[in-house]
């Protein structure tokens, strides 16, 4: 990828990003990179969220961002959260499909697309914060394709 490509899409991220923070519901939306060697399985990517002002419900989604080098139809994401402090942990496991069998593109986008996958729907106390690890689960050891995956945390009104 050229240089000038890279420039578009941090404009573009950062486009969607203050569009996204004015939407007063979001608490938290962070993506973090994957090498562009290939996401290895062992290469957990890791999200904190620092504590919560308000009680309650947050509704938790995961983004994924694949190019056209993606070899597969599907991704199996494992998500290993803990509510901090009161030590509860969720393990999820998330079958997205990214492809349909006629090889239609499910996510949004032009050379990179856009995925969002419901999490779950967490009750959370003012003061709670929320650690996250995620980690593909595919048998095939190192990803390519995969150029970023994120959590957004918004408030249910």
């Amino acid at each position: 990828m050229s240089l000038k490509q890279n420039k578009i899409i941090v404009i573009l991220f950062a486009v969607a990003l203050a569009f996204t923070s004015c939407n007063r519901r979001t608490i938290f939306s962070h993506y973090e990179h994957t090498p562009t060697s290939g996401w290895e399985a062992n290469d957990s990517l890791t999200f904190s969220l620092s504590p919560v002002r308000h009680d309650g419900l947050y509704e938790e989604t995961v983004g994924l961002r694949i190019s056209s080098a993606y070899p597969f139809m599907g991704l199996t994401l494992v998500v290993d959260q803990k509510v901090i402090p009161s030590g509860i942990r969720h393990l999820d496991t998330i079958h997205a499909h990214l492809i349909n069998r006629d090889g239609t593109i499910q996510g949004h986008g032009i050379s990179y697309f856009q995925y969002e996958f419901q999490l779950r729907r967490l009750q959370l106390n003012a003061n709670d914060s929320l650690h996250f690890c995620i980690r593909h689960n595919m048998k095939r050891e190192i990803l390519p394709g995969v150029s970023d995956v994120g959590i957004t945390i918004r408030s249910v009104k």
